[in-house]
Order: C-alpha cells, then structure tokens, then sequence
C-alpha cells in the first residue's frame, strides 16, 4: 500500500510558498513560474496560516470584482488548511480531497512542513498501484513469473 511519504519521494522537495501580506498577482506569477496550482501561506513565524489556489482566486478575486494587484493573499487564502501525515494511505488521502472538495494537501510531519501533494499526484500513483496489480494478476492467471 502506497503512503505519502512514498509520494513525497518521488516528487522533487520544493515546497513553493507566499507570506500573508504579498498581493494576489505575486501569487499567481509564482505558481505560473513553477507551474502549481496552490502555495501554502506562512506568516513572519515560518507558520502555516494557509494556503491559496488558482481557485480562490478565480472564486474570490475574479468573480468579485477585485484585483489581483490590490488584493493581499491574506484576504482570499484558506485558512483552514486540511493537512495529512506521512505514513497515511494515499487511498485515504484521495478520498479526503474528494469529500472535501480540495485538490492539494500539504504534509505536516512533527508540525513541520515536508511537502504538499496534489489531486493529480495522488491519482498517478494510485493508477500505478492498480496497474501493477493487473500486471501481477495477468501472470498469475497465465502461470508467468
């Protein structure tokens, strides 16, 4: 079974982050420039305080007549981060975002940040997973090793 921590090894180790007070456009040009959908929000304490997606964005900024260049991340990011451990089954992972209508996640080990997955990694992997099964159900059925 497949576990976050093993997500987190396969992916690169940049954590891409934006303090509270930085504006809305910063944001967007830095997930633009390393082509991410979210980046978690630390206050001046290095503290997790949020998190703030193309999502928000478009829900908060967009469709309420603000700018991007006059808004402060704090007023539109998440405050209520959803936040999973390392060693917790990306099965379960995925049916968190699913039920919580969340595409990233970020991972707290000790109550320190080690990284943030995505919908999209958490999928890769369980596609993997299913597809080795079928591979080693294949062989078995025809008495391959």
């Amino acid at each position: 079974m497949t576990v976050v921590r093993d997500l987190l090894r396969a992916k690169t180790n940049s954590i891409w982050s934006v303090a509270p007070d930085a504006t809305v456009y910063d944001a967007l040009r830095l997930m633009a420039d390393k082509d991410v959908g979210a980046l978690v929000v630390f206050d001046a304490n290095a503290r997790l305080t949020g998190i703030i997606s193309e999502r928000d964005y478009a829900r908060k900024v967009v469709l309420k007549g603000k700018t991007s260049r006059e808004t402060a991340v704090r007023e539109i990011m998440t405050e209520k981060v959803v936040c999973v451990r390392p060693e917790q089954p990306i099965e379960e992972c995925m049916a968190l975002m699913t039920n919580k209508r969340i595409r990233h996640l970020p991972v707290l080990e000790d109550d320190r940040l080690i990284g943030v997955i995505s919908i999209g990694d958490v999928i890769k992997s369980v596609i993997a997973d299913q597809q080795f099964m079928i591979e080693q159900l294949e062989h078995y059925i025809t008495g391959q090793r």
